[in-house]
């Protein structure tokens, strides 16, 4: 039907006013529909939000990324439990950033990409056009945007605790970053591949193995030769050990320290590649 043939018979077919006959009540280009995705970047960084948001709100993920940091840096700090050489704080501070990078960078992803398959989060974004490759960039910048966070409040704490950092600050930056990078490949892997109760238990208990064989609580220079030798081959006490190299005695970190790190970047990336799971 014609737009004359709506007009009743003997009624003039008259344009609304401010308009042109022929067109309708809105000028021609008022609205211009974009009926396509977002860009790619845009598609990550809406999801580093969401999961910052996420871990804001989430009392259990707060836990791990701050409080027990925290904790453990100001308890180790003045207590005596553990033999440490003085000062204390400038030995606990390596220990207890990497206890940050494990939390933030593995535990938390672990399990929240775990229940997220579970409870269909994740087949919800890839039907809204969400990559793997989207997915991925926005859990690494939600991840070293809270890690970000974290080095702040514990760098202030220390401060007061009388923390004095040596050595160059770009190669802690270096050894955080690739530490951040495999702990998150092996994240994604885990919570990606076992189902979440799985994921759940999994996560905590190389946590806890990780804090004991990693330098985090005891250096690895001050336990027994097979301490060292396990130690040194797992990417939290690769981390660990190099940033004490460059944070208490001012050297740069070793080549062993960064090919280890990298060599779980390509471990943790190349079975995330072959066995993620969106379901």
């Amino acid at each position: 039907m014609s737009r004359t043939d709506a007009v009743p018979s003997g009624a003039s077919a008259r344009p609304v006013p401010g308009t042109t006959a022929g067109s309708g009540p809105f000028l021609p280009g008022t609205f211009r529909p974009a009926p396509r995705p977002a860009a790619a970047w845009r598609r990550a960084l809406a999801l580093a939000g969401l999961e910052l948001r996420i871990t804001l709100r989430n009392g259990e993920q707060l836990l791990l990324a701050l409080v027990i940091p925290v904790a453990g840096l100001i308890g180790m700090t003045v207590s005596s439990i553990v033999d440490l050489p003085e000062p204390r704080v400038d030995a606990v501070v390596p220990g207890i950033l990497s206890l940050a990078v494990l939390s933030t960078a593995f535990t938390s992803q672990a399990i929240v990409t775990g229940f997220d398959r579970r409870y269909g989060v994740l087949r919800r974004l890839a039907a809204a056009g969400v990559g793997r490759g989207q997915l991925v960039a926005g859990k690494v910048l939600a991840v070293l945007a809270v890690l970000a966070g974290q080095i702040v409040v514990l760098g202030v704490i220390a401060a007061f605790l009388g923390w004095d950092p040596h050595g160059n600050p770009l190669w802690a930056v270096l050894l955080v970053l690739l530490g951040a990078a495999a702990l998150v490949g092996l994240a994604l892997l885990v919570g990606g591949l076992l189902r979440a109760e799985a994921v759940l238990a999994v996560a905590n208990v190389v946590w806890l193995v990780l804090v004991g064989v990693g330098g985090v609580i005891v250096p690895l220079d001050r336990g027994p030769e097979w301490f060292q030798t396990v130690g040194s081959l797992t990417p939290v006490g690769a981390l660990s050990d190099g940033l004490r190299e460059v944070l208490q005695h001012g050297h740069a970190p070793s080549w062993t320290h960064l090919a280890v790190l990298a060599g779980w970047i390509v471990i943790g990336w190349a079975g995330t590649v072959r066995w993620f799971r969106w379901l």
